[in-house]
């Protein structure tokens, strides 16, 4: 082989590597070190090849992160949905949820992102029909959109990162201060509670309050 073509040779991706494959290494090294640690210098050691072999499929490490919060909106099924229009909201906003919830650091992953790519737009497409199903219009449909996804982003985001440590902060702030309100809502603040508050919060957005599974 000449020098032309050994350098040539080095230039190109290993056969066996796919942008699939990067994703899949990537959402490993999410769940195990967290969001912190997934780089494309990590993703390219755990996969045994060069940096740039990485990059080659993915870019950068924005796009990178882009296509893992794809992948966490891929695992969602649509299979079995509710009939009723507002049943079936619910249900999606529980599977999204727990997508988010299945990968450590998951709501922050896809809060980080701007994930205009197939599985992300398939949720969004179809709670935004589900929504103008149950007889809202487009435009309240996707400003409906906006509040159920961030609402549930920032919760999960909140829940992932908690710890019985910030819950003891909490109950030691409000004892310290002047707080007669917060101190009357303690119990429930302080709670962990997630589940619960998940539940209400889609229930106050949808209209109706808090449903009960």
């Amino acid at each position: 082989m000449t020098k032309k073509q050994s350098a040539s040779s080095t230039n190109q991706p290993r056969a066996r590597l796919t942008p699939a494959a990067v994703v899949d290494a990537a959402l490993e090294l999410l769940d195990e070190e967290g969001l912190d640690a997934v780089t494309t210098r990590a993703v390219a050691d755990r996969l045994g090849v060069r940096m740039n072999t990485v990059l080659w499929h993915i870019k950068t490490k924005d796009r990178l992160l882009e296509l893992l919060a794809d992948a966490l909106a891929g695992s969602l099924s649509y299979e079995d949905l509710p009939e009723d229009a507002q049943k079936r909201a619910w249900e999606l906003m529980r599977r999204y949820r727990k997508s988010l919830l299945a990968h450590r650091d998951g709501a922050a992953l896809v809060t980080g992102t701007y994930a205009a790519e197939p599985h992300t737009l398939r949720f969004a497409d179809t709670l935004l029909d589900t929504l103008v199903a149950g007889g809202a219009t487009d435009e309240s449909a996707a400003w409906t959109l906006y509040a159920l996804t961030y609402f549930t982003l920032g919760l999960t985001q909140e829940e992932q990162a908690m710890t019985g440590f910030d819950e003891d902060r909490l109950r030691a702030a409000v004892a310290e201060g002047e707080y007669p309100a917060l101190r009357r809502a303690l119990p429930v603040l302080s709670a962990d509670t997630f589940p619960a508050r998940f539940e209400d919060g889609i229930g106050r957005i949808l209209g109706g309050g808090r449903r009960e599974r």
